[in-house]
Protein backbone atom coordinates (compact mmCIF):
# COMPACT_ATOMS: atom_id res chain seq x y z
CA UNK A 1 0.00 0.00 0.00
CA UNK A 2 1.15 3.48 -1.13
CA UNK A 3 2.05 5.84 2.00
CA UNK A 4 -1.00 7.58 2.67
CA UNK A 5 -3.20 4.52 2.51
CA UNK A 6 -0.56 2.61 5.41
CA UNK A 7 -0.33 6.28 7.56
CA UNK A 8 -4.12 6.02 8.04
CA UNK A 9 -4.11 2.00 8.42
CA UNK A 10 -1.42 2.86 11.72
CA UNK A 11 -3.25 5.77 12.97
CA UNK A 12 -0.10 7.94 11.74
CA UNK A 13 0.83 10.74 9.03
CA UNK A 14 2.83 10.07 5.88
CA UNK A 15 5.31 12.28 7.35
CA UNK A 16 5.61 10.10 10.69
CA UNK A 17 6.22 6.85 8.54
CA UNK A 18 9.55 8.92 6.87
CA UNK A 19 10.16 10.25 10.12
CA UNK A 20 10.36 6.23 11.38
CA UNK A 21 12.31 5.52 8.03
CA UNK A 22 14.69 8.32 8.71
CA UNK A 23 15.65 7.12 12.59
CA UNK A 24 15.78 3.59 11.57
CA UNK A 25 12.55 2.44 13.38
CA UNK A 26 11.48 1.16 9.93
CA UNK A 27 13.37 -0.58 6.96
CA UNK A 28 13.34 1.71 3.56
CA UNK A 29 10.17 0.48 2.04
CA UNK A 30 9.69 -0.71 -1.72
CA UNK A 31 9.42 1.73 -3.69
CA UNK A 32 7.54 1.76 -6.93
CA UNK A 33 9.17 2.11 -10.66
CA UNK A 34 7.83 5.87 -10.22
CA UNK A 35 9.60 6.23 -7.03
CA UNK A 36 6.90 6.14 -4.74
CA UNK A 37 6.88 4.10 -1.13
CA UNK A 38 4.92 0.95 -0.65
CA UNK A 39 4.38 -0.74 2.78
CA UNK A 40 2.97 -4.16 3.83
CA UNK A 41 1.15 -4.78 6.26
CA UNK A 42 3.51 -5.96 8.68
CA UNK A 43 5.35 -2.97 8.50
CA UNK A 44 2.17 -0.98 9.30
CA UNK A 45 1.98 -3.27 12.12
CA UNK A 46 5.53 -2.58 13.38
CA UNK A 47 4.15 1.25 13.24
CA UNK A 48 1.51 0.79 15.41
CA UNK A 49 3.93 -1.14 17.46
CA UNK A 50 6.20 1.71 17.55
CA UNK A 51 3.37 4.54 18.58
CA UNK A 52 2.24 2.25 21.31
CA UNK A 53 5.76 2.09 22.50
CA UNK A 54 5.84 5.76 22.12
CA UNK A 55 2.98 6.66 23.98
CA UNK A 56 4.24 4.87 26.83
CA UNK A 57 6.60 7.30 27.47
CA UNK A 58 9.56 5.54 25.37
CA UNK A 59 11.60 8.21 23.47
CA UNK A 60 12.10 7.76 19.75
CA UNK A 61 15.99 6.91 20.97
CA UNK A 62 14.65 3.69 23.21
CA UNK A 63 12.47 2.51 20.09
CA UNK A 64 15.48 2.99 17.92
CA UNK A 65 17.27 1.26 20.69
CA UNK A 66 15.17 -2.18 20.66
CA UNK A 67 14.18 -1.60 17.04
CA UNK A 68 16.34 -4.83 16.14
CA UNK A 69 13.96 -6.93 18.59
CA UNK A 70 10.38 -5.39 17.67
CA UNK A 71 10.01 -8.04 15.29
CA UNK A 72 9.75 -10.61 18.12
CA UNK A 73 6.62 -9.26 18.80
CA UNK A 74 3.40 -10.56 17.23
CA UNK A 75 0.89 -9.00 15.48
CA UNK A 76 0.19 -4.83 15.79
CA UNK A 77 -0.26 -4.89 19.87
CA UNK A 78 2.11 -5.22 22.83
CA UNK A 79 1.51 -7.79 25.59
CA UNK A 80 -1.42 -6.74 27.40
CA UNK A 81 -0.55 -9.21 31.05
CA UNK A 82 2.41 -11.30 30.05
CA UNK A 83 5.43 -10.56 28.74
CA UNK A 84 6.25 -13.25 26.42
CA UNK A 85 9.56 -15.04 27.48
CA UNK A 86 11.04 -14.30 23.42
CA UNK A 87 11.39 -10.92 24.63
CA UNK A 88 12.49 -10.48 27.85
CA UNK A 89 15.56 -9.15 26.86
CA UNK A 90 18.10 -6.82 28.99
CA UNK A 91 17.83 -3.48 26.31
CA UNK A 92 14.45 -3.96 27.02
CA UNK A 93 14.64 -4.32 30.69
CA UNK A 94 16.98 -1.76 31.01
CA UNK A 95 15.31 1.02 28.63
CA UNK A 96 11.74 0.81 30.50
CA UNK A 97 13.49 0.76 33.96
CA UNK A 98 15.15 3.95 32.35
CA UNK A 99 11.57 5.31 31.86
CA UNK A 100 10.28 4.79 34.90
CA UNK A 101 12.66 6.24 36.78
CA UNK A 102 12.07 9.34 34.35
CA UNK A 103 8.17 8.63 35.17
CA UNK A 104 8.65 8.20 39.05
CA UNK A 105 11.32 11.75 39.28
CA UNK A 106 8.47 13.65 37.36
CA UNK A 107 5.71 12.12 39.88
CA UNK A 108 8.07 13.44 42.59
CA UNK A 109 8.26 16.92 41.18
CA UNK A 110 4.81 17.46 40.30
CA UNK A 111 3.78 16.42 43.87
CA UNK A 112 5.90 18.95 45.44
CA UNK A 113 4.46 21.33 42.70
CA UNK A 114 1.06 20.64 43.54
CA UNK A 115 1.78 20.96 47.62
CA UNK A 116 3.17 24.46 46.91
CA UNK A 117 0.18 25.45 44.61
CA UNK A 118 -2.41 23.94 47.07
CA UNK A 119 -0.65 26.10 50.14
CA UNK A 120 -0.36 29.84 47.70
CA UNK A 121 -4.12 28.51 46.84
CA UNK A 122 -5.37 28.08 49.84
CA UNK A 123 -3.29 31.87 51.28
CA UNK A 124 -4.75 33.32 48.21
CA UNK A 125 -8.36 32.46 48.87
CA UNK A 126 -8.26 33.09 52.45
CA UNK A 127 -8.86 29.63 53.90
CA UNK A 128 -5.12 29.08 55.54
CA UNK A 129 -4.42 30.06 59.18
CA UNK A 130 -2.93 33.67 58.93
CA UNK A 131 -3.40 34.12 54.96
CA UNK A 132 -3.95 37.64 55.67
CA UNK A 133 -0.85 38.09 57.83
CA UNK A 134 1.25 36.02 55.23
CA UNK A 135 0.21 37.91 52.03
CA UNK A 136 0.66 41.49 53.70
CA UNK A 137 4.24 40.49 54.83
CA UNK A 138 5.16 39.76 51.85
CA UNK A 139 4.14 42.47 50.16
CA UNK A 140 6.25 44.95 52.30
Amino acid sequence: MRIGDAAAAAGTSPRALRFYEQRGLLQPPMRTHTGQRTYSAADVARVKIIRELLSLGLTIDDVAALSDHLHLLDGDRLPEHTVPERIRLPEASETFGRRLKVIDDNIARLTRLRQLLSVCHAQLAGHAPGATANMSTRRA
